[in-house]
């Protein structure tokens, strides 16, 4: 076993190259990618206007900018724009679609503007600019695009923490890292287990193992196991010992979700960072709308306005610094209290991972750190909030979604095993597993439960023989070149169908598409919603989730839902997207497009089979799987899940 400093000191080199990949990745998609592929890789906006600038409430220079939507199929588009990202501004002469000319880097023109995103909301964000200038040239500029910088500062944070955790000694940090390394072991206090009869016994197991633990605690939520509800009812009941913890995530996304959750429980939170889902639930506990509500606030702002105005009106030979100076000491001063205030009014301060490096955070340390969704987040990212906290109690499921690495060769390496994977094996004591789920009929979770978590998920009686339609059997495969097969048998030679099921390559846009599996995923919902009776599907408010692994999948699928008329009723209650879209989501009905259809049984990243797993285990009532068998069976996962769903339909008849 390694010591803890041997092993970040490997994971840092690992960082390194994945900082290194991702760095040369950037610079080639700067230099050589056309606007058109960036724009549908959901990296870049373009064509933009720079609208309405104003300071806001930490002083920042922020303009709008708004997207012009320049072809129908944009707003089937999944952007990577969110709070925190670096962006990069440029001009460039607009795509000419008759002529299919593609803009190169020699005629754009970039801005030297450090600007970083405020929030996104629909077509429309607010970045942050260095000075008035930088606004000028913005609101001036003609074919204003935007796209992702690359982000050094995230990286330079989690550098940063490493460095820190690998050269801590004879402190509390120094302890917290060897006990994850499996060097010490952790401890746990002794009281009487407290009950909670509106949890599960595992769930109660789950939040009693929370208190006790002294070190680290792991609560591990397969699906629909009531992950969520069972950390939040351990951070209530660790807010009656402590006065304040700190919980993040790796997403803004999870951040809003727990803290949501843990608002609508009574909690008072602090969120740092804006959230990802702008409503005024959302922005009502923002350090951002709460110092703009606190009733000292005018008075900073009149102040602030004030020192720009002498700025900007002041002569040459004008001596303004000391009036300067003492109205900026004034505005110190009250901005302090402002922020004490807000801190001591908190019990729950939640933040991204990266997000708790916040200079807002600078001399706050936590008893307690939660961190949700931690199967899903680097390993250096978590030790940047660690730093903070004196002890961590974490929760997700590391057979769902890992987190996102992009060089390979790190990845196989191990930069993608997790902290929380790291505590698994090597303090398995202080994990308690969530084995109650409470979405999925029996027959869906069964599989998974097997494969993944060794049998122990049982269903609740009150999910466990949940259906849409009376005696059908909830979970079914359909193979398009099998049920080709089937139709031509019954045909006459120049009646057979001619219909092609193989996966096609989509250079432009990096992914795979597989239109006649689409096809018949289309086909088949809308003859399952004539089965259910179209006002029984509308009247009950039965929702449907389209999952594929493949972006490009899931662009079209969008766009024909979009198009035809026959799913216009039903728009509202269908939504389409790749499966990490669908994760912390569920549906009544999920349709899974595999794609994935060729002569070798190549099947790509669909071994990755915590994907596979994330997308059945989404669905309520009823799942359909569309896939060619013959690809797929040649890994043995699907292979099994193939046997699983054919054995367990004739059980059923």
């Amino acid at each position: 076993m390694q010591s803890g400093t041997l092993y970040l000191q490997r994971l840092r080199q690992l960082l390194q190259m994945e900082y290194d990949y991702e760095k040369e990745e950037f610079l080639v998609q700067s230099e050589k990618m056309g606007i058109q592929r960036k724009i549908h890789r959901g990296i870049c906006w373009y064509p933009v206007e720079a609208g309405r600038s104003y300071y806001n409430s930490l002083n920042q220079l922020v303009v709008e900018i708004v997207k012009k939507r320049q072809q129908e199929d944009e707003e089937d588009i999944e952007h990577l724009f969110e709070y925190g990202k670096p962006v990069q501004f440029f001009s460039s002469p607009l795509f000419d679609a008759e002529k299919q000319t593609s803009q190169s880097s020699s005629q754009k023109h970039y801005y030297a503007i450090s600007s970083t995103v405020s929030y996104v909301d629909g077509d429309k964000m607010v970045v942050t600019l260095p000075s008035s200038q930088a606004l000028i040239d913005l609101q001036n500029a003609q074919n204003l695009g935007v796209q992702l910088y690359f982000d050094e500062t995230s990286y330079k944070t989690m550098f940063h923490a490493l460095d820190e955790v690998i050269n801590a000694k004879n402190n509390r940090l120094a302890d917290l890292r060897d006990i994850v390394a499996g060097q010490q072991k952790p401890e746990k206090r002794t009281f009487t287990p407290m009950q909670f009869p509106w949890l599960n016994k595992t769930q109660e197991a789950a939040v009693n193992e929370v208190l006790w633990a002294k070190d680290v605690a792991v609560v591990h939520g397969p699906p629909g196991t009531g992950k969520t509800t069972t950390l939040v009812e351990a951070i209530y009941e660790t807010l009656h010992r402590e006065t304040q913890v700190l919980v993040c995530a790796q997403s803004n996304m999870a951040v809003d979700w727990i803290s949501e959750k843990l608002v609508d429980h009574g909690v008072p939170v602090l969120r740092i960072g804006n959230p990802s889902r702008v409503n005024d639930k959302m922005l009502s506990f923002t350090y951002e709308r709460k110092f703009e509500s606190h009733p000292d606030y005018p008075e900073l702002w009149s102040i602030r306005k004030t020192i720009r105005q002498i700025r900007e009106n002041r002569k040459r030979g004008d001596n303004v610094h000391q009036k300067i100076a003492r109205l900026r000491d004034r505005a110190t001063e009250i901005e302090m209290a402002i922020n004490a205030q807000l801190f001591d009014e908190a019990r729950v301060v939640a933040c991204t991972l990266v997000g708790s490096a916040n200079k807002l955070l600078v001399r706050h340390k936590f008893s307690t750190l939660f961190i949700d969704e931690a199967a899903q987040a680097l390993e250096p990212a978590c030790w940047i909030a660690t730093r903070r906290a004196s002890r961590i109690i974490l929760a997700g499921d590391h057979q769902q979604l890992p987190p996102t690495i992009k060089c390979y060769e790190a990845m196989k390496q191990g930069l993608g095993k997790t902290l929380m994977e790291r505590i698994v094996e090597n303090q398995p004591d202080t994990v308690t597993l969530l084995k109650v789920q409470y979405r999925m009929n029996d027959a869906i979770m069964k599989f998974s439960s097997d494969w993944f978590y060794h049998g122990q998920v049982e269903s609740d009686a009150s999910v466990k023989h949940r259906s849409v339609l009376d005696w059908e059997h909830p979970i079914q495969w359909i193979d398009g070149n099998e049920m080709l097969q089937q139709v031509n048998e019954e045909l006459t030679e120049e009646n057979k169908l001619d219909i092609d099921f193989t996966e096609q390559f989509i250079g432009e846009t990096h992914g795979r598409i597989n239109k006649s599996e689409a096809e018949l995923v289309l086909t088949t919902l809308r003859n399952y919603i004539d089965k259910i009776g179209q006002k029984r599907f509308l009247d009950e408010r039965l929702d449907v989730g389209i999952i594929s692994p493949y972006k490009v999948q899931t662009q079209y699928l969008r766009q024909q839902i979009r198009r035809r008329e026959e799913f216009k009723p039903f728009r509202q209650v269908v939504s389409v997207n790749t499966v990490d879209g669908f994760q912390g989501q569920e549906r009544d009905i999920i349709l899974i497009s595999l794609v994935r259809s060729n002569e070798n049984g190549q099947i790509g990243f669909l071994s990755d089979l915590r994907r596979m797993n994330v997308a059945m285990t989404r669905a309520r009532m009823k799942l359909i799987i569309f896939g060619d068998k013959s690809t797929l069976q040649h890994h043995t996962f699907y292979r099994k899940l193939i046997q699983y769903v054919e054995v367990s339909a004739e059980g059923a008849d």
